[in-house]
């Protein structure tokens, strides 16, 4: 790791009531013509505020499970590196000091680099590296960033620590300490725009998090912060914001614009409120919206009580896009007015890397692609996850065996130990690919692509049975002599492939010719009826077993047992163990899809 990697990164001045404020120079647009001779042209201004989010750790136009260039089959391109260059041409075009740079949030979570600096060489360490997206994000000149959902994934110490790396300040006004209700995170920062012969323009950015963070990283946060709804924190925080004079107020959101929530009714809070916060909260110009990984360049809703417009846009995930919310602004009668917005995206697929960016981060990007290349085993067969979601894949078997395994050694000992164990996984990628011969980290992450953890559930027969039904839910009704298309077949009422379960150690079959609910036949458990009072330890993973997918019975059955260790790293380590990865030894056919008791494959 080169020294100046390593060195303590100042932080920005950081003022006002838990909010950061910062002051720049701006040449005004171009004057308006005189509406009469004599007049005094009107005073204008154009600012444009770029955005991105959800990148998840993305740096490089480089896919680390793949070892190879990204590619995908829209021929989209990713990565900081990309959008830096975009940044680079947005305010060689507009002027620097007319524009702002924020994002929405997951930055720190969903590549084998950031996982490298969480766990294996974690900026927690003394003396550990700075962070490779603080440093990248402070490189391009970012001004403030939202806190997602997968900014937790860590913990608390991690966050903090990458906080105190960035040169801008991490936003939250709705990541409230659990004791005091204060804001945990600056919950806004506010930006002025001189303009010669006027006052400034007072820009105002408020970030706003996911409530779902009290589900899904409970075992960080419980006891520590609380996450109320975006609407009322929105709605406390924008006329506090106009108050203090901002002219513009930009709301960094890290909640998709469905108005859906994944946590079904166990939180009183919306996961997807971006166009709710729109709707009910009077005062806001546009925000920045994040969290669906969806492309929306303009979203236009009107505010339920002003009749305003606000502008929304959503640039898609891994640094693919970069928003552009454009304002003009007219000083009339002592005050500055956002006369229109308009939202656009540009493309990272249509630039090169920023070089700046690829000569500061190569040496991290090489360790880690290193550390990815590391050979575990052998493989006596290719393992593929392409048919996962429609047939009981032996390489989804290897997931829930290592669970298995895992829960079985961690109860050997406790009361708990006779009991039958059973495990969840579920078809997280539709691309995976063990090889055969030599299998490496790399092979093994892109199998289990999320930083869960594993904890046990004490379930019984009958809510495994629930929660089976639930999970078929997942395919779309077929009748009986329907032809089966495989790629209409899932994701009913669009339930993305992560919240769909298998369930390993039992036998059932899922009649898709009947109604969701009455899907799940002849359920049993060695080879005799599942016994609806019989008990069993559920392996599932934290995301799960804290309600994630709104999964009936399992959020709040007891726990028996938890730990931090990632799933993916059992895996790795249960293969290393092995030496050889054979599906002799974890493989089996548990479930298969049927019509009316004929099996459709």
């Amino acid at each position: 790791m080169p020294l100046n990697r390593r060195k303590f990164l100042k932080k920005s001045a950081v003022t006002g009531a838990g909010a950061a404020l910062a002051t720049t120079v701006a040449v005004p647009a171009a004057q308006a013509a005189e509406a009469a001779k004599g007049s005094r042209p009107a005073k204008r201004y154009s600012l444009t505020v770029m955005g991105t989010t959800d990148l998840h750790g993305n740096i490089f136009n480089w896919d680390y499970f793949k070892d190879a260039e990204y590619a995908d089959a829209k021929g989209n391109a990713k990565g900081l590196a990309r959008v830096s260059t975009l940044v680079s041409q947005v305010r060689e075009e507009k002027g620097r000091r007319n524009t702002l740079l924020i994002d929405a949030g997951d930055t720190i979570q969903g590549t084998p680099l950031t996982y490298y600096y969480a766990k294996v060489d974690p900026i927690t360490a003394k003396g550990g590296p700075v962070h490779p997206m603080a440093a990248a994000m402070n490189a391009i000149g970012y001004d403030a960033v939202a806190l997602g959902n997968h900014e937790f994934n860590y913990g608390i110490e991690t966050l903090r620590k990458f906080e105190e790396q960035c040169d801008f300040p991490l936003l939250g006004a709705n990541a409230l300490d659990a004791k005091t209700l204060k804001p945990a995170f600056p919950p806004y920062f506010i930006k002025k725009f001189c303009v010669p012969g006027a006052p400034p323009v007072k820009v105002a950015v408020l970030g706003l998090t996911n409530p779902g963070i009290a589900i899904w990283d409970k075992a960080y946060v419980e006891g520590k912060m609380v996450f109320p709804g975006l609407e009322e924190q929105a709605a406390k925080w924008v006329p506090k914001l106009r108050s203090m004079g901002a002219d513009v107020v930009v709301v960094s959101a890290h909640s998709g614009s469905s108005g859906t929530s994944s946590y079904g009714d166990q939180l009183p809070y919306i996961e997807n409120s971006s166009a709710l916060v729109a709707q009910q909260v009077p005062g806001i110009d546009a925000i920045l919206v994040g969290h669906a990984h969806t492309e929306i360049a303009e979203l236009l809703v009107t505010n339920e009580k002003t009749g305003k417009t606000v502008v929304l846009s959503e640039p898609l995930c891994y640094a693919q896009r970069l928003t552009l919310f454009d304002f003009e602004l007219v000083f009339t009668k002592g005050r500055w007015t956002v006369e229109s917005v308009k939202a656009t995206v540009r493309d990272s697929k249509t630039v090169a890397d920023d070089p700046k960016i690829t000569k500061l981060l190569k040496d991290d990007h090489d360790i880690v692609v290193e550390y990815v290349n590391q050979v575990v085993g052998k493989a006596t067969e290719k393992l593929t996850t392409v048919e996962a979601r429609y047939k009981d894949a032996p390489i989804i078997d290897l997931i829930t065996k290592v669970q298995e395994d895992v829960a079985k050694a961690a109860l050997a000992g406790t009361e708990y130990a006779s009991l039958p164990v059973i495990s969840q996984a579920s078809p997280f990628s539709r691309t995976s690919e063990i090889p055969a011969g030599e299998v490496t980290i790399r092979d093994l992450s892109s199998l289990y692509v999320y930083d869960n953890t594993l904890v046990a559930k004490l379930m019984t027969g009958a809510q495994i049975k629930a929660y089976l039904e639930y999970s078929a839910e997942y395919f779309v009704q077929t009748a009986p002599d329907a032809t089966v298309d495989v790629e209409k077949l899932t994701n009913a009422n669009n339930r993305p492939d992560y919240n769909y379960d298998y369930v390993s150690g039992l036998s059932y079959e899922i009649d898709i010719a009947q109604a969701a609910g009455s899907r799940i036949k002849n359920l049993s458990y060695n080879g005799a009826a599942l016994d609806d009072a019989q008990r069993f330890v559920f392996a599932v993973n934290n995301y799960r077993a804290n309600g994630g997918g709104a999964f009936p019975h399992v959020a709040s059955a007891q726990e028996l047992w938890s730990e931090s260790t990632e799933i993916r790293t059992r895996i790795a380590e249960w293969v290393t163990a092995k030496g050889v990865l054979d599906p002799k030894n974890f493989a089996s056919v548990d479930w298969k899809l049927t019509r009316n008791g004929t099996p459709v494959f």
